[in-house]
């Protein structure tokens, strides 16, 4: 089935591909646009919203899931608390004098470690309201979105100016 000139599995596994934890836009842009065939402005649309899908999920739920972790013996537990240290380390000052800011940024800089999952985390960690962090994040979102999708079609471009050479 094809919604417009898209397949309906391509924009399935686009979403998943934002979705995920290490991926994220990173891999769900550039996936879209060289595998699936997509247009620039559609793997852009679908890696942000499924970008933000966890977030969504994630954002009031994390403390309860490590309530939920901590009744009974699983490798969830040290990863999240390790993560949650990591970035407390790190992020701290950052996190004090510029909070929004420092999450926007967190978020908006497309390399690993840092991307909605982590920024999810940051808020968590930072104690920032739902009501503050999500927009934050859509905005660092949107931000690396634009990064991942001018990379993405710059590559596009400079493959074809290489290969007319």
């Amino acid at each position: 089935m094809q919604l417009f000139s898209i397949e309906v599995s391509d924009i399935i596994r686009t979403l998943l591909a934002a979705a995920t934890p290490v991926g994220e836009l990173r891999l769900a842009i550039p996936l879209a646009v060289y595998v699936y065939k997509m247009q620039w402005y559609e793997a852009f649309m679908l890696g942000v919203f499924g970008n933000m899908i966890p977030v969504l999920f994630l954002i009031g739920t994390l403390e309860r899931i490590e309530r939920v972790l901590e009744r009974f013996p699983n490798p969830f537990l040290p990863i999240l608390r390790w993560r949650a240290d990591k970035l407390r380390a790190t992020q701290t000052p950052k996190f004090k004098r510029y909070q929004l800011i420092a999450l926007v940024t967190l978020v908006a800089i497309p390399l690993p470690g840092t991307g909605a999952w982590t920024g999810t985390l940051a808020a968590w960690v930072f104690q920032i309201q739902p009501s503050r962090s999500i927009p934050s994040i859509a905005i660092g979102v949107l931000i690396a979105g634009m990064i991942v999708t001018s990379i993405t079609m710059l590559g596009s471009e400079l493959a074809a100016w290489v290969s007319k050479v």
